[in-house]
């Protein structure tokens, strides 16, 4: 079982920069392979970023170049940095876990909005 919460988000300006980070607890993080996704209103949630267990990344196109997902294993963590955000990277951003089950977050806010 994995508990997972996500902070960070909040109201950024076109142009701007955020860091969200997912703090994980009663697993070992380092087997899961740990994954950022979004969603806007009235859409599907969608992908943003991964990375696996060995630490190989994957990113969804609209945020290549923009975003970077990491992870700390010791300190059982995610991060998504993410720069140069535009107003279609609005939405609430949940962390997820994936190892024979998916587990997610409740997600964080970002507004991105002069």
């Amino acid at each position: 079982q994995v508990q997972l919460v996500e902070s960070g988000g909040g109201l950024v300006q076109p142009g701007g920069s955020l860091i969200l980070p997912c703090a994980a607890s009663g697993s070992i993080l380092s087997i899961y392979a740990m994954g950022w996704y979004r969603q806007a209103p009235g859409k599907q949630r969608e992908l943003v970023a991964a990375i696996t267990s060995d630490g190989r990344t994957n990113y969804a196109d609209s945020v290549k170049g923009r975003f970077t997902i990491s992870r700390d294993n010791a300190k059982n963590t995610v991060l998504l940095q993410m720069n140069t955000l535009k107003p279609e990277d609005a939405g609430v951003y949940y962390c997820n876990a994936h190892w024979r089950v998916d587990y997610w977050g409740k997600g964080t806010l970002v507004t991105v909005s002069s």
